[in-house]
């Protein structure tokens, strides 16, 4: 889990950039592109099917929907803003997923996990803070793909147990390219082929993000998932070093105490949900 939080925080720093010299849309849609060709190839080669029908499932295409906005939101936060406010706000993304399967699944949640839920959500203004000075509405940006990153994760509790790790993969590039696509469309941006330097990236980017989300599913599917998801808060630390180390990006108290808040909530609704799953195995 740690190393893959590691590699998604220097995805992160490598698109930012590629994004300064190589139009947003057509970076994101041949990162895409690449991870989705990796994915096919690895499952032709493990003997896998690679396009299955519950691929276009009614679960499946909201997710598509989700991953679409959580992706390219992300990565506009990510182009537009400071690498470590975007991945800050990310950090809320396991908060919103508890509070949103409460109310959409009625998944039970105590009053005490109900509180911590509010106090992460007070993190992410105080980093956003609106109505202060420092305010930039582009931060919205983060806030966007955050929602989208948290419905994706729900509906993938959701989807067919017949698509593996791989068809999610497959999927789940396939809505980047998609993203890049339509942004480049709707942007108006004139592309044409990245120079050399700018080529190089994109490719060690798409190696390093395929290799992070295979990481990714190997902790999720390997031990109790719950002792690994808290390593998931890592990536703050790793995305915010990239950040003041690559692009001289500087950190307030208003960003270091919402980062405080969101972590200690998220860990705290961790804690609470597996000490009641404990004690519903006990009581059982």
């Amino acid at each position: 889990m740690i190393t893959a939080m590691a590699l998604f925080a220097v995805e992160d720093a490598l698109l930012k950039w590629v994004f300064q010299t190589v139009p947003i849309g057509l970076a994101t849609a041949l990162f895409g592109l690449g991870g989705f060709i990796i994915f096919l190839l690895w499952a032709v080669a493990t003997g896998q099917r690679p396009f299955q029908r519950a691929m276009l499932s009614r679960i499946m295409v909201i997710r598509f929907g989700f991953e679409i906005t959580g992706r390219l939101f992300y990565f506009l936060a990510i182009a537009l803003t400071t690498l470590s406010a975007a991945t800050v706000i990310l950090q809320a993304t396991p908060i919103l997923v508890v509070a949103a399967a409460a109310i959409l699944f009625k998944e039970r949640v105590g009053p005490r996990r109900w509180v911590a839920i509010g106090i992460g959500f007070i993190g992410v203004l105080i980093v956003i803070r609106p109505g202060a000075d420092a305010f930039t509405p582009l931060s919205i940006l983060a806030v966007i793909g955050l929602i989208g990153f948290a419905g994706r994760d729900l509906t993938s509790r959701m989807a067919p147990a017949s698509l593996g790790a791989t068809g999610l993969g497959i999927t789940g590039f396939f809505a980047l390219t998609m993203s890049g696509l339509a942004y480049g469309l709707w942007a108006g941006e004139t592309w044409a082929a990245p120079a050399l330097p700018d080529g190089l990236l994109i490719v060690g980017v798409i190696g390093v993000g395929v290799t992070a989300y295979s990481a990714l599913m190997r902790a999720m599917r390997t031990g109790d998932v719950s002792a690994v998801t808290p390593f998931r808060y890592t990536r703050l630390i790793f995305g915010v070093s990239l950040g003041v180390v690559m692009f001289g990006e500087t950190l307030d108290a208003a960003t270091m105490i919402g980062s405080a808040l969101i972590v200690l909530s998220g860990l705290f609704i961790l804690w609470r949900g597996r000490t009641a799953q404990s004690g519903a195995v006990t009581k059982v």
